[in-house]
């Protein structure tokens, strides 16, 4: 037995006949018997069993020469041997047989062999000119081509397509590259190779070691190779890439259109060709999606295309706006809605036995589908696609809309692993779209309540010509608390009024109206713009300390709020301005200079404790005035005063029309991508009353001068055309140079002033103002005041530094000249 155990390799020759025609000294080691006891017997007697299939009993070549063949020993046991078949072939190349070379499968070189060549890994072995020396079966599976075919010729001949790029947008460096790299510099390398093998619809990711082959001296004589299959790991770690891009790239912005872009960017073309996502246009508006159960699969269902992205260039992105999209009742996607269920469609392919083929890794097994899918679908080949993922778009229990995967530039038939993918990348995309509509709601109920509680319409007066601007914050900022106002004062002068609320949302607009309707309110009491602002301060302070830090409601953000108050003067061209921690007003001269009002601002609102200084300036008449808020000029890349100088510049055109000046000016300061607070802009351009419309008389204390100066105010009422208000106004001023004669203090003074109303004003050193009363049957006195309130549309008491001012107001006949 020690012979068998160290039998040399054996020598049979067999003739054309399957006899036995010649016997090695090996083959008696081997097998026992001797070359007098085999030669003239037929060959097939030799074997322990029948034939195997595939070895035909008279050796010549089958489909495997070389296989594995138990043979019988002389002493009736059994060897295990491998047996080689060489065709035999005399000089006129007439065959004669065949010369069989047997070996024990024990010995190491024949295991050896025949790991190599079961081995499941690709192996293959090529010269410095990456030429076929070997390979093994595995490899020739892979690139659909038998060791037989290959051997000798070179790499990029057999397998020209293993050079193209499946995959542009990864850069994969064609695979023969590698190879002549480690020819040329005998250094080893490790790559991953994705490719689509020969004859099959699924792009394979294969991971391969290429290392030289050196001689004794050292140099390279061969590049050899082995690669295996990762495909299952290599599409689970791309589609989690995917999804990590997915995490950082959806809902970065509070926008519903763009987070839906986010989406149908994110896998294009990595994972699909073509996506589209369509939303239902309460979504869009930011109101509450319809719910499931007011619909059905055989409703037809008409949504909003609100993204769509395609991996080829020749497609659009995003119709502009979005536009309808209607889906058919019993259609995938209305079905897919309805259920609440994802949808796979796949065209037909047959693999063997006709049986569905699936792609690679263990997620493509029928089993790990979900029910009711895959769905086989012909049409989708009509469409010029290869598969559709249909996902309901649903987030917090309520369904917003729809979103397709498609492929169609690529043959792979989707996974259930897919399924999963575009199931993760829709939800963290529907938490995104639901979050952008929940707040794209909150904004636009801020914004129209900010919207209704600044002025509608500019009241109309002769002061100034006044234009405004506001725009909220972009898209993703919150409304803020920026107003203005125009109110229209005694003595035909103009109040200009800006602020800003501190915050933002709801909390700061209701904050904005509160402050608004409190300055109307003093400002109806005519006070001056640093006692006003006073008044205000003191009023913040009261309304902070009525919110306790318990109750239910937030804080107001009327403390830190700013404001800046002006009062304008056509007859005099008086600018008095006071600011409570507000930008100043900027003005630009009729001849073209400009500056910011030379006052000194006070402490924001709701500080307290500090008074308010007003700054008065007489101006030319035409000169400009921008009041504005802080939203207009500040900036993350400059100064304020670097934006200050920008406002003014855009300022310059002034002799344009305020309307196109305010355009122009918010173009210029603002752009829509780095808005991050709301801006508001008041612009007014002064006029000067006409010193013909204007008449003032000094008074003396005298009784007696009531009649002189009622025959005064009279002929002035007649001189300009208003004799129908002459009676009124001989009652009018009658009355009220008869109250400051008996009430107040010298000196006293009568002016009319013509502007949009007739005015009549008296003034007086006396600070006690007066106030209406309803006279008693038997009484003597006390219906004055009452009987002008009945005439005239309004009056009123301003206080001056130096006394105060009784004042009232006839509408004009609408005959009188201009």
């Amino acid at each position: 037995m020690a012979g068998k155990q160290d039998a040399p390799t054996a020598a049979v020759v067999v003739d054309t006949e399957g006899v036995v025609s010649g016997w090695s000294e090996g083959a008696t080691l081997l097998l026992g018997w001797t070359a007098a006891d085999t030669v003239g017997r037929p060959a097939a007697e030799l074997l322990a069993d029948p034939v195997p299939p595939g070895f035909p009993k008279d050796y010549g070549v089958g489909p495997d020469p070389t296989g594995f063949v138990p043979l019988r020993h002389r002493d009736g046991s059994t060897v295990d041997a491998v047996v080689t078949v060489h065709p035999l072939h005399g000089a006129d190349s007439r065959a004669l047989g065949h010369v069989l070379t047997v070996q024990r499968w024990g010995r190491r070189p024949v295991i050896a062999d025949r790991a190599f060549e079961q081995c499941p890994f690709a192996l293959g072995v090529y010269d410095p000119e990456l030429r076929f020396l070997w390979i093994n079966a595995s490899s020739g599976r892979v690139i659909a081509h038998p060791e037989e075919q290959v051997l000798g010729k070179k790499y990029r001949e057999v397998l020209p397509e293993f050079d193209r790029s499946l995959f542009p947008e990864r850069d994969d460096k064609p695979y023969t590259d590698a190879l002549a790299e480690v020819a040329r510099t005998g250094k080893a390398t490790r790559l991953i190779t994705v490719f689509r093998p020969h004859g099959s619809d699924y792009a394979n990711a294969w991971a391969t070691s290429i290392w030289p082959v050196r001689d004794a001296e050292g140099k390279v004589r061969a590049v050899a190779n082995w690669g295996f299959d990762m495909s299952a790991e290599y599409w689970a770690r791309q589609r989690l890439l995917i999804l990590n891009e997915a995490s950082g790239g959806i809902g970065r912005t509070l926008d519903v259109i763009g987070t839906a872009e986010e989406l149908a960017r994110t896998p294009v073309p990595g994972f699909v060709d073509l996506v589209t996502v369509d939303l239902f246009d309460e979504v869009l508006r930011g109101e509450e999606p319809p719910s499931p159960p007011a619909f059905s699969p055989r409703d037809a269902l008409t949504l909003s295309r609100a993204a769509r992205h395609s991996a080829r260039d020749d497609d659009f992105s995003l119709p502009e706006p979005p536009k309808p999209v209607s889906h058919a009742a019993g259609s995938v996607a209305a079905r897919c809605m309805a259920t609440g269920r994802s949808t796979v469609e796949l065209t037909a392919q047959s693999g063997q036995g006709g049986e569905w083929a699936f792609g690679p890794g263990l997620a493509a097994d029928p089993a790990h589908w979900p029910p009711g899918n895959p769905v086989i679908d012909e049409s989708l080949a009509e469409d010029g696609l290869t598969g559709r993922i249909t996902v309901p778009l649903r987030a917090r229990g309520a369904l917003l809309g729809v979103v397709v995967f498609s492929r169609r530039d690529r043959p792979e038939a989707f996974t259930a692993d897919d399924l999963i993918l575009a199931e993760e990348l829709t939800a963290k995309a529907a938490v995104a779209i639901d979050n952008a509509r929940r707040y794209s709601r909150e904004r636009t109920t801020a914004l129209t309540l900010q919207r209704s509680l600044l002025p509608q319409r500019l009241p109309s007066q002769e002061a100034v010509e006044v234009a405004s601007r506001y725009l909220p914050a972009g898209t993703g900022s919150e409304v803020g608390g920026d107003w203005f106002d125009v109110i229209p004062l005694s003595g035909a002068r103009v109040a200009l009024v800006v602020g800003d609320v501190v915050g933002h949302g709801l909390h700061a607009s209701a904050s904005m109206g509160r402050l608004r309707t409190a300055v109307r309110t003093l400002a109806d009491v005519d006070l001056p713009p640093d006692e006003l602002l006073t008044h205000l301060d003191d009023l913040v302070l009261h309304l902070a300390g009525d919110h306790h830090p318990g109750g239910h409601f937030q804080p107001t953000g009327e403390s830190g709020a700013t404001c800046l108050y002006a009062v304008y003067d056509p007859v005099s061209r008086r600018f008095t301005v006071a600011s409570a921690g507000h930008p100043l007003p900027l003005v630009v001269f009729p001849d073209g200079t400009s500056m910011p009002v030379p006052a000194q601002p006070g402490p924001p609102l709701g500080i307290g404790g500090l008074p308010f200084e007003a700054t008065e300036v007489e101006l030319p008449e035409g000169s400009l005035l921008a009041l504005y808020t802080d939203g207009l000029v500040e900036s993350r890349e400059h100064d304020v005063d670097q934006r200050i100088a920008e406002l003014l510049r855009a300022l310059r055109p002034s002799a344009t029309s305020l309307e196109t000046l305010c355009d122009t000016v918010m173009d210029a300061m603002l752009l829509p991508d780095r808005r991050t607070d709301d801006a508001a802009l008041l612009l007014a351009r002064t006029h000067a009353l006409d010193p013909h419309h204007v008449a003032d008389w000094d008074v003396e204390a005298d009784f007696a001068q009531v009649q002189q100066a009622r025959q005064a105010a009279v002929d002035q009422v007649e001189a300009w055309g208003l004799a129908e208000a002459a009676f009124v106004t001989e009652l009018v001023v009658s009355e009220l140079v008869t109250n400051a004669i008996r009430y107040g203090e010298p000196p006293i003074r009568l002016r009319l002033i013509r502007d949009t109303s007739l005015i009549c004003e008296v003034s007086d050193g006396s600070n006690t103002a007066p106030h209406l009363r309803r006279a008693r049957a038997f009484d003597e006195g006390g219906r004055g005041l009452l009987l002008v309130a009945q005439l005239t549309q309004g009056w009123g008491t301003r206080h001056t530094s130096d006394g105060k001012t009784i004042w009232c107001a006839q509408a004009l006949p609408l005959t009188s000249p201009v």
